[in-house]
């Protein structure tokens, strides 16, 4: 029996719900300010896919970021500052996945039709399990329910390392790598699709490398949408994706061309 796609695993937040992956970015801001720390909403969106609590490690290792939290403390930060704000960020992160729950227009049909063709569904996310139960119960309500959930918690670590994908490849029963396809959008979702051994794809308009809400991105002008997007597809090919859309309802036409390349011998 010849290869082909059985499975895609796609992120939450920026990929199939909350286009330009608002709630994470803000709750992030909301909790430094409380130390005092100005911090951009481009610094919070900077490691968005990892866990939480590695987001703000991350952030906090990062010169612009740490050296604001040193003006404001008058100290370096210690893993005590990252569990305070990692204790603060949890109830603010549930409350914006909450606000910010709405469906990227399409994701109901596109799944349908990945159903259709007999592909399995499954969900990651960097969400703590609390936030993702709540955004998972928000997608249901909107008609989208992954065959397979699993977030950061539920695994020894979090994007890059691949083991929410196995997982999901393990709940459902397909293999090899070849067969599965991650969709993201983040830099870390396609690394840990490449950890995987999978097709790794970038979404591009809804993402948090965007960072924009739909409204906003349909108010570019079309020269300032093309040189961000080709900006996005640059990152993406560094983090070596295999391919890069748009938006979510491009996927079934790369999901043919995919199973083409497989056809024809190639492999992730």
């Amino acid at each position: 029996m010849a290869l082909e796609i059985k499975l895609v695993v796609f992120d939450w937040a920026g990929t199939t719900i909350d286009y330009g992956c608002l709630a994470p970015a803000g709750a992030f801001v909301k909790s430094f300010a409380t130390r005092g720390v100005e911090v951009t909403l481009a610094e919070a969106r900077g490691p968005m896919g990892l866990h939480k609590k590695d987001h703000i490690r991350a952030m906090l290792r990062t010169e612009s970021v740490g050296g604001k939290w040193r003006a404001a403390t008058g100290r370096d930060w210690t893993e005590a500052d990252v569990d305070a704000l990692y204790r603060d960020v949890t109830p603010r992160q549930v409350e914006a996945a909450a606000k910010y729950s709405v469906l990227i227009a399409g994701v109901p049909g596109v799944m349908s039709e990945l159903r259709a063709k007999g592909i399995k569904i499954a969900a990651t996310t960097g969400y703590f399990r609390e936030a993702a139960e709540v955004v998972l119960a928000a997608a249901k309500r909107q008609g989208y329910a992954p065959d397979f959930n699993i977030c950061a918690d539920d695994v020894p670590a979090g994007r890059p390392a691949p083991w929410m994908i196995f997982r999901c490849m393990e709940a459902l029963n397909v293999y090899p790598p070849a067969a599965v396809v991650k969709v993201g959008d983040t830099v870390i979702d396609i690394e840990d699709g490449r950890n995987a051994g999978c097709w790794s794809v970038g979404v591009i308009d809804s993402s948090n490398e965007m960072g924009l809400s739909e409204a906003e991105v349909n108010a570019l002008p079309e020269a300032e949408l093309s040189a961000r997007r080709e900006a996005i597809q640059e990152r993406y090919r560094a983090a070596r994706a295999h391919a890069a859309i748009a938006d979510i309802n491009k996927l079934p036409a790369l999901l043919t061309e995919l199973n083409a390349q497989l056809a024809n011998g190639e492999r992730p």
